[in-house]
């Protein structure tokens, strides 16, 4: 039986303060980001070989994941080292709001690939000391529903981005990008996007301002029971079930690749055009977004673990149901479906980590979780872009859905997961 969290403050005694102010910047920081992203496959279908297209998607996003993914173990590690969080984020944002805007100037796949590295160094650095500058501020009974409040925020970001970009190309091209054109990087269609990549500076900007302004630094709490120092001399070790639920959430993300497949799936197969694609994505954000509270909320009352394994439960069935889908309102509904295993195991996985360790190492193990199941990112997107391009999309989303069912499996055999750990 999963063990039920006693009721703790409501949801305005749980957001506020840092947890209210990182979010807000996540909110700004993805709008900048989802500009972008959506755009990308279609972007560098212009910029590559049509048959080159799922390889260089999936490098592109498997070496990034792959590379933020060290930075957030040694990041995590030095924001615990320092009692410092927030300098490592202001230096992850402004990296990647940086970076991002120079996608504008990409001329070659390789371009490309290069500055979504930047991109996902910044957010290495940032990662893991934002995470637990929020694990920091609230009580252990609240911190599914702070960390699905952050998501929440993120995602809505997510919606208002891709709108602006929207608004952006209709302003410059009309109603030409709705066509779904296979001819979509025509000259005058690829400025405009240009143009929209460029914009996405300015929201980056005003994110690094509320990082300046409103998010306060402020030291990992105490122990507990800090009587006798003397006593431990030893650092604390992170607990073995930690890393039986880290082994899971790796064996999950080796079969979770780029969102990003989606929206090429949605074009190449359905043929969506940058329009279409735009409503795709801020559909599945919505959803995202919509979701993520009441997902929090549920991992603090139920537990955190069935609410992750109801998450890949769901996860699989949209993986397999990707697979065989025909139509256009299959596609619709099994990514809607999507946008809820989201709502469910984001906060539910960050609450299980910040569960399992004691505020002096919850930086590291942020860093920990957050570099394993990154590190799976690398040859997830890969091997599923080279499964794409050699067996078929039917075969590389049936496999990706086998692997959620096997890491269900080994966070079911991982045990039960300790109650949280009291600061």
């Amino acid at each position: 039986m999963s063990r039920r969290l006693a009721p703790g403050p409501g949801i305005r005694e749980a957001v506020r303060g840092n947890v209210l102010a990182v979010s807000a910047v996540s909110l700004l920081v993805d709008l900048s980001s989802e500009m972008v992203n959506p755009l990308l496959p279609v972007f560098v279908a212009g910029l590559v070989p049509a048959a080159a297209a799922p390889v260089v998607l999936g490098m592109m996003e498997g070496l990034a994941e792959a590379a933020a993914s060290l930075l957030k173990l040694v990041s995590g590690r030095m924001s615990d080292r320092l009692g410092r969080r927030k300098a490592l984020m202001l230096v992850g944002y402004a990296l990647s709001t940086l970076s991002r805007p120079l996608m504008s100037l990409a001329s070659a796949g390789w371009h490309a690939v290069g500055l979504k590295l930047v991109d996902r160094v910044g957010k290495g650095i940032r990662t893991s000391p934002r995470d637990a500058l929020i694990a920091d501020a609230v009580p252990p009974e609240r911190r599914g529903l702070a960390f699905s409040f952050h998501r929440a925020m993120d995602h809505t970001g997510a919606v208002l981005g891709p709108l602006l970009a929207l608004a952006v190309l209709q302003w410059t091209l009309g109603y030409t990008f709705w066509r779904g054109d296979p001819a979509f990087a025509a000259a005058q269609e690829m400025a405009a996007l240009r143009l929209v990549f460029a914009l996405s500076l300015v929201p980056g900007l005003v994110a690094l301002a509320v990082i300046v302004v409103a998010v306060r630094e402020v030291a990992p709490p105490p122990r507990a029971e800090v009587k006798a120092k003397e006593a431990a001399p030893a650092p604390t070790r992170l607990p073995r079930r930690f890393h039986a639920f880290v082994a899971a959430s790796a064996l999950f993300a080796l079969g979770n690749s780029s969102d990003l497949f989606l929206l090429l799936y949605a074009h190449e197969k359905f043929g969506y055009g940058a329009g279409g694609l735009i409503f795709l994505w801020v559909a599945l954000h919505g959803v995202k977004a919509g979701s993520s509270v009441p997902g929090g909320l549920l991992a603090d009352r139920f537990g955190r673990r069935p609410a992750l394994l109801a998450g890949w439960a769901i996860y699989a069935a949209v993986y397999l149901g990707l697979a065989f889908a025909d139509a256009g309102w299959q596609l619709w509904a099994l990514l809607l479906l999507y946008g809820l295993y989201i709502g469910l195991t984001e906060g539910a996985a960050k609450a299980m980590v910040a569960d399992y360790t004691p505020a002096d190492r919850r930086g590291a193990a942020f860093g920990v979780f957050h570099a394993a199941v990154g590190l799976a990112a690398l040859p997830a997107s890969l091997l599923f872009g080279v499964f794409w391009a050699t067996l078929g999309a039917r075969a590389a989303f049936s496999i990706g859905a086998a692997l959620a069912v096997a890491a269900a499996l080994v966070l079911l055999a991982s045990g039960k997961p300790p109650p949280a750990v009291k600061e």
